[in-house]
């Protein structure tokens, strides 16, 4: 049987939450969704992370869309789920009603808007990791949290919490990630959270990738680990730079605005977002709206 350090590794994709016309969580099409990446080749699924507008979600919706998830997916790929927040006793919550309906993993954020110290990050992630069996991942991203988990804190955190196996990294330093690599050892799980840089983190000993792009084009973005994974470099580099002008496109503005406009173009939800997110510009929209018709998922000016 394998070990969920063998299973948690790959193209994960970070799902969008679909909303209804009346802006509330569309379950029915959250299924759909996740059924289309599996049956795509995605190797696991992750909800209520950035893409998810978990900030946008009341406690309750992000344990409904934690439900639809597990029970939709039943075992078939992993489930990195996002229980983290800026407040203790939410990401606890969370997590625990993650780890109850039966997740494979925790992804929890470096708390938000307090700008924490090193010390603070550690006693945080540690009170969060002695709360639950559920292994942890780590999920850094200063440019929204205007914190930076350093390499030697996550050492730290790991010496004392053993569940804690890896973090998604959307730094754009590779310094940190050699750093982390090195001071971790290479199989710790290491993921990219940036589009662009999914490649470049695999050739540095990445696990894998949680890239927005997976929403839009799920086999492709598989394939570029299952081509490293292979040994396959070159082709794996070709696909990279053939990926790049959506995964730019996508953060023209903030996402998950570009991407939820595009798969609105693709007939896979409704354009919706809760403010204060909105839909690209319409010039942003029309640019979106050629690119993805040059990669042959919607008609050229019309949808898919």
């Amino acid at each position: 049987m394998t070990t969920i350090h063998e299973r948690l590794r790959g193209s994960i994709t970070p799902l969008v939450t679909p909303f209804t016309d009346d802006n509330q969580v569309d379950h029915d099409t959250l299924k759909h969704l996740i059924n289309w990446q599996i049956e795509q080749g995605s190797h696991g699924v992750s909800v209520t992370g950035t893409t998810g507008e978990p900030a946008s979600l009341t406690l309750e919706e992000r344990e409904a869309v934690f439900r639809t998830t597990i029970a939709t997916i039943a075992g078939r790929v992993p489930t990195l789920i996002g229980t983290g927040s800026t407040n203790l006793e939410e990401t606890l919550r969370l997590t625990h009603t993650a780890e109850t309906l039966g997740a494979d993993a925790a992804l929890v954020i470096v708390p938000y808007y307090n700008r924490p110290s090193q010390e603070g990050l550690f006693q945080f992630f540690t009170t969060v990791a002695a709360s639950t069996r559920l292994p942890v991942v780590i999920y850094n991203i200063p440019g929204r949290t205007a914190a930076n988990m350093e390499p030697a804190t996550v050492k730290r955190i790991c010496d004392k919490a053993d569940n804690v196996i890896g973090v998604k990294e959307s730094n754009r330093d590779f310094e940190q990630v050699t750093r982390l690599l090195q001071l971790m050892g290479r199989k710790f799980l290491l993921y990219s959270g940036i589009e662009a840089l999914c490649y470049p983190m695999l050739t540095l000993g990445g696990s894998g990738h949680v890239s927005a792009t997976a929403n839009i084009l799920p086999r492709q973005v598989a394939d570029l680990y299952n081509l490293a994974a292979a040994g396959e470099w070159e082709k794996a580099r070709e696909l990279h730079y053939q990926l790049y002008p959506l995964n730019d496109a996508l953060f023209w503005e903030t996402n998950p605005g570009p991407l939820k406009a595009a798969l609105a173009m693709m007939g896979k939800i409704r354009p919706n977002l809760r403010l204060p997110l909105v839909m690209p510009s319409p010039a942003h929209a029309q640019g979106l709206r050629k690119i993805l018709a040059d990669y042959g998922v919607i008609a050229e000016g019309g949808t898919e």
